[in-house]
């Protein structure tokens, strides 16, 4: 497990060569990341990954044989506890819906800067979600687009407490635990708390599950569906 003095080790899963080399270039340039390992497709990803057990995986979801998308799933249902962070060029909902629902912690596009990719990398290896307020606003419309929700049961809700399906539903709406808290009026640390019982009692990886769950249970909607 990660430890403040351990780097975040990072595997880059990509065709491209110079991709690979290039991620690693500016994430090894930050003094709590490293980077332990590349993979060329899917394939080789699922094997790197539990081969080196990095804390995170940088995920392309365009990939000959093997795609990104069904890779994150190989990996994150195989009981792993690597966060995958799934990078394209191709800034489209059903990417982001897919990959999140694959198991992917967070969405980033190929064209972000240095900062914000071992930004990325630092949220998803603490459990937090990447999903940013654009992106959010995508799986919102996708999931409108889909219409009805597709989770076969809203059982596990039943389990959670009043207050603990208010904090799930603002998730779902792309809240960080400080801003639940000031909606809430109570302190970060209690939001926190919930949050973890939430994921506990759900069955979930992180939080940004969570809001995948909360929009296929049907426990938020979007406005005007």
């Amino acid at each position: 497990m990660t430890t403040p003095a351990d780097p975040i080790r990072v595997m880059i899963a990509d065709d491209q060569m110079m991709v690979r080399q290039g991620f690693t270039v500016l994430l090894n340039a930050q003094p709590d990341i490293e980077v332990v390992g590349q993979a060329v497709d899917g394939v080789d990803a699922v094997a790197k990954t539990a081969e080196l057990a990095p804390d995170v995986v940088l995920m392309d979801i365009r990939m000959p044989g093997m795609g990104g998308i069904e890779a994150t799933s190989a990996i994150t249902t195989a009981g792993s506890a690597v966060k995958v962070l799934v990078l394209t060029t191709f800034d489209l909902d059903e990417y982001v819906y897919e990959a999140l629902r694959a198991g992917a912690s967070g969405f980033l596009l190929k064209d972000a800067s240095a900062d914000q990719l071992a930004e990325a990398v630092r949220v998803v290896a603490a459990g937090e979600a990447l999903l940013s307020p654009n992106i959010t606003k995508r799986l919102i419309t996708e999931f409108s687009r889909l219409g009805a929700p597709r989770a076969p049961s809203k059982a596990r809700i039943a389990e959670l407490t009043e207050r603990e399906t208010e904090v799930l539903a603002l998730i779902a709406q792309g809240l960080s635990n400080a801003e639940i808290a000031a909606r809430l009026v109570v302190a970060e640390q209690t939001v926190k708390t919930h949050v973890g019982r939430i994921l506990v009692k759900l069955g979930l990886r992180d939080r940004t599950q969570a809001a995948v769950y909360a929009y296929e249970t049907g426990l938020v909607r979007p406005a005007g569906y």
